[in-house]
């Protein structure tokens, strides 16, 4: 039986998968239209680039995003290896350095004896054992492709980018340094405003112009990511409750905490630029220039790179996939990373750590196990296999997601009740490890 696979999609699915694969002695071509053809939304040429912030979300071990990553380690991740190499300070999150972080992905994946990378956009699916992994910019034409396949027009939303300033222009006197609660150290800068500057900014964000889809585009907003200009339209504190939520970051020197505050967080090691925290926006970038200059210590700030919008395309994966995410029209292959239905940075990597895994075990000849949905990889699964196809939308790894426990169900401390999740989690993914492991 031959061992080769084809992998389609650079990102960060598409690059786990064909480590995953070649790791486990697979002959992978991957394939990346990049720099060949670029995306709206990509700027250079690497593997596994990160288009939106650059945060990889919590590293509590009693988080779900943080039991997913410490699955990810425990399986011998690219992703989660060049991650820790990049980290930046991020106080109780993971964040990295884009720039670092895909240099590293692109090293060790064009390194691998087992691995040819191939810059050409795939314009038709192989016939031969594949994992697709185009990721929520697939290009028009492989989405026709899979439209066609699938026989089912598939679903899109709109994903937004929060601004980059220049850290050199950020008023230092007006800003303070501290993680919320105090968790991380100092590695955030914060912006207060008390509530005359914040109903200023609000009624700003308002009438400030946007930038609308074209004619054909149905406004459509994942939850999970929503613009910050659509959260104050949807009332006067909403904005406050959410990514300006002043709790836990006292000024200190007043005491006391603001009426709301602006979190910015680096973008590098270096502290050479920031991003604006929960900021990713549609407004038009002169729009912008003017209402975020609105914030203290941001009155001259210069923008590195203003936010903007994209389309991200998922399919409607409960219709189409099966649990090992091979596509029932054609179990050969593979689906991976947010077109699954998967949302986050760390999720897509977990799906293309899957696929990888079960494309190297079909193509050996053997069954691919089921991965335990007491797992946060497995939870994942069930979700986007297993939910109401009529209502399907795309999710975070969350708790929500994990299977309750009948010894579970009535302890009232969510902490030990998080901590009880996160280790069965971590046996049952162990135990899908052993059944993969050096097959």
């Amino acid at each position: 039986m031959s061992r080769n696979l084809v992998v389609i999609g650079g990102g960060l699915a598409g690059s786990e998968a064909a480590w995953q694969a070649s790791q486990r002695g697979i002959k992978v071509k991957l394939y990346e239209m990049r720099p060949r053809k670029m995306t709206e939304a990509h700027t250079t040429a690497y593997l596994g680039e990160l288009v939106c912030s650059n945060s990889l979300r919590s590293n509590d071990p009693q988080s779900a995003p943080g039991i997913l990553k410490n699955e990810l380690t425990l399986a011998g991740s690219l992703i989660m290896q060049a991650a820790h190499a990049s980290a930046v300070p991020a106080g109780s999150a993971l964040a990295v350095d884009r720039h670092l972080f895909a240099e590293f992905i692109s090293e060790r994946l064009s390194a691998h004896q087992h691995i040819e990378i191939i810059r050409e956009e795939v314009m038709t699916l192989p016939d031969t054992p594949a994992v697709m992994a185009t990721g929520p910019l697939t290009s028009p034409s492989m989405a026709e492709e899979l439209s066609r396949l699938t026989g089912s027009d598939h679903l899109y939303f709109y994903d937004a980018i929060a601004p980059i300033i220049d850290a050199a222009s950020i008023d230092s006197e007006k800003v303070y340094q501290m993680s919320r609660y105090g968790k991380g150290g100092d590695d955030y800068l914060n912006c207060p405003l008390d509530r005359r500057e914040y109903e200023h900014f609000y009624d700003a964000m308002l009438h400030a112009e946007k930038v609308e889809p074209r004619g054909f585009e149905e406004k459509k907003v994942f939850e999970g990511c929503m613009p910050i200009e659509v959260m104050a339209a949807r009332g006067s504190d909403t904005m406050r409750f959410g990514p300006m939520k002043p709790v836990g970051l006292p000024d200190p020197r007043t005491g006391r905490e603001p009426y709301a505050v602006v979190q910015l967080r680096s973008e590098n090691r270096e502290m050479t630029a920031y991003n604006l925290v929960g900021f990713q926006t549609r407004l038009k970038w002169s729009e912008q220039k003017r209402v975020f200059s609105l914030i203290p210590g941001l009155e001259r700030a210069e923008f590195l790179k203003f936010g903007s919008i994209h389309r991200n395309t998922f399919l409607n994966s409960p219709a189409l996939l099966n649990r090992d995410l091979s596509l029932k029209q054609r179990p050969s292959l593979l689906l991976a990373g947010q077109m699954t239905g998967v949302e986050g940075y760390m999720e897509s990597t977990a799906m293309g750590l899957i696929a990888g895994i079960n494309a190297a075990l079909k193509l050996k000849g053997m069954d691919t196990p089921p991965v335990p949905p007491a797992a946060a990889h497995g939870a994942l699964i069930r979700y986007i296999t297993e939910s109401d196809s009529r209502y399907f939308q795309p999710s975070n790894i969350n708790f929500g997601l994990f299977p309750v426990f009948a010894s579970l169900e009535k302890m009232r401390d969510k902490k030990m009740k998080k901590a009880k999740i996160a280790e069965r989690a971590l046996v049952a993914w162990r135990s899908y490890l052993s059944e993969v492991t050096d097959k």
